[in-house]
């Protein structure tokens, strides 16, 4: 067994990170994926990122345990062999603007009169209906939207965004759990279908936290505060005597009084305003210069012996190859190893959660653009030369 997900087939004919990463999970899961793509103009996802003797790393891990064929579903006949498709399939993922598939004639109710089970999976900046939803939009417009950029960088400097794709990869997880839901939704109702509408706002807003229900009760917005926290101190990063970083958080007070105690300053811990994370927050200077002044006389492997020892909470900032050599990280595999057939021995992150029945897998890695087309058609029943022809076409 793959998965939970074993049987389940979806069709990614979504670009760049969210829908992708959704179909993604699908497939590290069980699911058989097909991803479908332009014949000439592949998913963007290919050209993102570093590669290596041209091949694209990124997409050999977020494309991983998807076979991928090429088609033109603005063409008629690329239309057809795609509603072909879907009448077998159990899910789709796209992520065009909202009413391009309806162009094509492939709108759900064409779709669902093929297959009533079919479940679309539509991810898109702001939602399908409302004035923003014909917008183009992107991670880096949502981050801005969402608060986290307001509240992200230091207190005395500009909005920071991320350096990565945060809200499309919150997105991609929100997704890939609501697709879930789905499939469970049509086995306790028949067998019947459903749009979900996911915008790339939504998931991040909740990441964010408490923010609007602030807003709505209090009338206030939260401020940059860098490293620190409004929620509970001392929380920030603090520079060892060897140039490293460690990040601390007491978010319960039991943690805040062994860590003061640790630094040697036990008497707050009996001071009124130390009950309570929001009113040591307001002490950050005081609980930051206790804690950050131990902490530059010690090397970063003394600090975390220390904090170990007396059961307070500690963390390395690390850099991408540190994590590859982390203990924990490789005791319970966050990372493996998978072999690809240009690249040799890769290694990447692995499934992301560990189920103890129906484990998920990482079967291969990102194929080349329509490495499997003419193997999918040969399944819908397509002869050598009408394959050929689709070729000579332009259709795939």
């Amino acid at each position: 067994m793959t998965g939970p997900l074993e049987g389940i087939k979806v069709l990614d004919i979504s670009t760049i990170l969210a829908g992708p990463l959704v179909a993604q999970i699908l497939g590290d899961f069980g699911a058989e994926v097909i991803k479908i793509e332009h014949p000439t103009r592949p998913d963007g996802m290919r050209g993102h990122g570093l590669d290596k003797d041209g091949h694209p790393l990124w997409w050999t891990m977020v494309s991983r345990n998807k076979r991928t064929m090429t088609l033109n579903l603005g063409e008629e006949k690329g239309a057809e062999i795609f509603r072909r498709l879907v009448a077998e399939a159990d899910v789709v993922v796209e992520n065009f603007r909202p009413g391009t598939l309806e162009r094509w004639g492939l709108g759900y109710d064409v779709l669902s009169a093929d297959n009533p089970g079919l479940i679309l999976l539509r991810v898109t900046g702001f939602g399908q209906t409302g004035p923003y939803s014909k917008r183009p939009a992107f991670g880096t417009l949502v981050e801005s939207m969402s608060g986290f950029a307001h509240l992200t960088g230091p207190a005395d400097g500009p909005p920071t965004l991320p350096a990565f794709g945060l809200a499309d990869s919150l997105a991609g997880i929100a997704g890939s759990s609501a697709v879930s839901m789905a499939l469970l939704h049509r086995t306790n109702n028949g067998g019947k279908g459903q749009v979900i509408d996911l915008d790339l706002l939504s998931p991040i807003m909740t990441a964010v936290g408490p923010g609007i229900i602030y807003a709505d009760q209090l009338g206030i917005d939260l401020e940059r505060s860098g490293n620190r926290s409004s929620n509970n101190a001392p929380r920030n990063l603090y520079k060892t005597s060897d140039g490293f970083w460690l990040a601390i958080s007491t978010s319960a007070n039991s943690i805040a009084e062994r860590v003061l105690r640790l630094v040697g300053h036990a008497e707050v811990i009996d001071e009124p305003w130390f009950a309570t994370g929001r009113e040591r927050a307001a002490h950050a200077d005081l609980l930051d210069g206790y804690v950050g002044g131990w902490i530059a006389d010690r090397t970063r492997d003394e600090v975390v012996a220390e904090f170990e020892k007396a059961g307070a909470a500690v963390a390395p900032v690390y850099k991408p190859s540190e994590l590859l050599d982390d203990p924990q990280v490789n005791a319970i595999e966050m990372v493996t190893t998978v072999e690809d057939e240009d690249l040799g021995p890769v290694r990447m992150q692995n499934v992301m959660w560990r189920m103890g029945d129906s484990p998920g897998s990482i079967r291969h890695t990102g194929r080349a653009h329509g490495a499997d087309t003419d193997e999918v058609l040969a399944e819908l029943g397509c002869s050598v030369d009408s394959i050929e022809e689709l070729h000579r076409s332009g259709v795939v």
